[in-house]
């Protein structure tokens, strides 16, 4: 019966179906060739909906809306700006600074992809740039959240593989620097290659002291959230409504541009979003359980151990596999079909839970720009009104620094301490 599911769901997704109802499409033709009721698919799709952690998506998605409502984006790039401009290539390097603050407030990389590249890829094409390259450097610096905390992959992970997500979030910290670190090194030595400019701000000491000012919110908020769990003062879900409380203070007492429209507006936006990932929360429920019915995990494991007889080439093999279909499927949908799969088999050759979450996020991420499907990829080729083919092009030292970060992790347990 999975085999008609393997079959099944690739079609579905060929044929333009919404990857949540190629899902329950595909269970429901299995169920239906088993002979079992079709009242199972209405059971599965409630039980994920009463996960009380579950509720941390939804808030944390809440919370980086509001905070990036009004002036806060503007506040964030002029930092950044600040910080980097000066150097050769500055208005890349402001994308790569703005990712990594910006993951600290959004978790999402969609939303920074969208977000920093409305803001900066005009302005680079501006001062030279090609598009080419800046819808690269968008693309690929936007994923960067992912390992910041607050993660919203990193949460899901941790959702449905049983982990620690305080531990999932603290262990992302060194893998996201690193990465932020190794694009500022692509952008600087690219700028030094083909003359591209610096954005350097004037000013002074009391310009970097009113930045400073307005940005520190965003640069605590991870902070706060790491804190806060770290010390056991609250559960991820309690952390994400007080991190809500704290995007309406900021923007109520701080910045005092957040009014009812703009609250509206991050209400609509959280609503839409957190349907689309509960959607497919609720659709991998059902493939889960017919996989658990299947024992598919177990014969996988005994499949695969037995097979390849090193763990080092059982690692190999899973990212192979991760990176494959994180260019076909989104990363939420990837990582609910891939995770409980693999978590058995990570278990069977003594690899730590943590180190596969952030190999997963880490892979995943890559396909987010990467083709057919590369959501930051179309988004940034779409603001910076060129082909993707172009952006392809300029994203192939940024593929080679993630597969060498990626590499990092799967080999060195110690770049994923927590």
């Amino acid at each position: 019966m999975t085999a008609i599911f393997v079959w099944v769901f690739p079609i579905l997704l060929l044929l333009a179906v919404p990857v949540a109802f190629a899902m329950i499409g595909a269970s429901g033709i299995v169920l239906l060739l088993d002979g079992k009721s079709l009242a199972v698919i209405a059971q599965r799709l409630y039980t994920p909906t009463q996960s009380f952690p579950m509720l941390a998506i939804p808030f944390f998605i809440l919370a980086g809306s509001l905070m990036m409502s009004g002036r806060f984006g503007e506040h964030l790039v002029n930092f950044a700006k600040l910080l980097v401009g000066r150097f050769k290539g500055g208005m890349c390097h402001v994308s790569v600074v703005g990712s990594v603050v910006f993951g600290g407030v959004s978790g999402s990389a969609v939303a920074d992809a969208s977000a920093l590249g409305n803001a900066l890829i005009p302005v680079q094409k501006q001062n030279g740039y090609p598009a080419g390259f800046a819808a690269a450097v968008n693309a690929a610096s936007s994923t960067i959240s992912v390992l910041i905390p607050p993660s919203i992959p990193l949460i899901l992970y941790g959702l449905v593989s049983s982990t620690s997500i305080i531990d999932l979030f603290v262990a992302g910290i060194i893998p996201g620097i690193l990465l932020g670190g190794g694009m500022l090194a692509l952008t600087w030595f690219a700028a030094l290659r083909r003359g591209f400019p610096a954005a350097g701000v004037e000013g002074g000491w009391k310009k970097w002291k009113t930045e400073i000012k307005h940005a520190l919110p965003a640069l605590l908020m991870p902070i706060f959230v790491i804190g806060t769990l770290r010390f056991g003062i609250a559960t991820p879900t309690e952390v994400s409504v007080m991190a809500v409380a704290y995007g309406l203070l900021i923007g109520t007492l701080v910045y005092r541009d957040l009014n009812w429209a703009a609250i509206r507006a991050a209400l609509l936006e959280t609503g839409v979003m957190t349907g689309a990932v509960m959607a497919i929360i609720m659709a991998s429920s059902i493939i889960q359980w017919v996989l658990t019915m299947e024992q598919v995990p177990q014969q996988l494991t005994l499949w695969v151990t037995g097979t390849l007889s090193e763990p080092w080439m059982v690692i190999l093999a899973m990212n192979i596999i991760m990176l494959i279909v994180g260019t076909f499927l989104d990363l939420p949908a990837a990582m609910l079909l891939l995770g409980p799969l693999f978590t058995s088999i990570a278990i069977s050759i003594g690899l730590d839970p943590v180190q596969l979450g952030l190999m997963m996020v880490v892979n995943l991420a890559i396909g987010l720009y990467t083709p057919p499907v590369g959501t930051t990829l179309y988004i940034s080729s779409g603001i910076a009104k060129t082909s993707v083919g172009s952006v392809v092009k300029e994203l192939m030292p940024f593929y080679l620094l993630a597969l060498g970060v990626l590499a990092l992790i799967s080999y060195v347990p110690a770049m994923t301490i927590y």
